[in-house]
């Protein structure tokens, strides 16, 4: 009855739209396999980041469900609304490689600050172990005296031996979590020196030595490539400036880089290139000693 009462127009939208929607629900079914392995991929990829930074994952699975729908739904809206599928798809590219760089980011902060403060930590436990203080003693010692974020870590390694855990698997955890080769280093003397019963505190400090001359070359590369590193922000920055520059000069050609499809994607590659040539240009800059 409704359908008899209906225009042809009326009819053609209404088939449209159950056509849509069907495609929509079968396209939905047969890639949620594929949409749950890509959040299990990127769950572990998060959590092995999130353990480093000792943060909670008891809910990251659902964050990044949430995640990949505001993702969607920003797609929707560049593609749909506003009629550009390249920004559409830019904008979902770069919202979806910002978390994880930003995470990415922040561990090797953390593990570049507990390089730094390993040297005067193992000299602490070198001491204290010369002193006549047990081996968890004098980590205990470093969970309570050191500054962060090694304490953190020091304090993580202590939870899990007063949990029952042996210190040997609690060290070997913190080497994988931290994947820092001067930590991983400062771990293998002390789990070799308990299976051979060696000196101990004289391995740490040969160890600490090592590590400090190597700290010594880090920062003075660090030093002198200061300058480079901050000619590639402003180069990076450069084109957005020139960008706006031009504007007051020729409005209309700078107004077509965003209304046309030819403009729209000679800016996203340039963009897509500025952040490349950048991360490239840090990758450099930043050699592993």
């Amino acid at each position: 009855m409704l359908l008899a009462n209906s225009s042809p127009n009326e009819i053609v939208i209404l088939a449209s739209s159950l056509f849509v929607g069907a495609g929509v629900g079968l396209f939905s079914y047969a890639s949620k396999p594929y949409y749950l392995r890509g959040i299990d991929y990127l769950e572990a990829d998060f959590s092995d980041k999130f353990r480093r930074l000792q943060i909670s994952t008891s809910k990251l699975r659902l964050g990044l469900i949430l995640w990949s729908i505001g993702l969607l739904v920003i797609f929707l809206v560049f593609t749909l609304l506003l009629g550009s599928l390249i920004f559409g798809f830019l904008s979902t590219l770069l919202l979806f490689s910002g978390p994880w760089w930003y995470l990415r980011r922040k561990a090797q902060i953390r593990r570049d600050q507990i390089e730094d403060q390993l040297a005067d930590a193992m000299v602490s436990l070198s001491s204290a172990i010369r002193a006549g203080v047990s081996l968890p003693q004098a980590v205990e010692m470093l969970a309570d005296n050191s500054p962060q974020p090694i304490k953190s870590e020091f304090g993580y390694i202590m939870t899990d031996y007063e949990m029952g855990k042996p210190l040997d698997r609690a060290l070997q955890e913190a080497k994988e979590r931290l994947r820092s080769e001067n930590f991983a280093l400062f771990a293998a003397a002390i789990l070799a020196s308990r299976d051979s019963g060696g000196r101990l505190n004289e391995t740490v400090d040969r160890i600490a030595h090592s590590v400090r001359e190597l700290q010594r070359l880090e920062r003075k590369v660090q030093s002198d490539t200061a300058m480079a590193r901050k000619s590639a922000i402003y180069m990076a920055i450069a084109p957005f400036i020139i960008l706006a520059a031009y504007y007051f000069l020729d409005s209309g050609a700078v107004s077509n880089l965003f209304s046309t499809t030819i403009g729209q994607m000679l800016l996203a590659a340039s963009i897509v290139l500025n952040i490349i040539a950048y991360l490239w240009a840090r990758h450099i800059l930043n050699p592993d000693i």
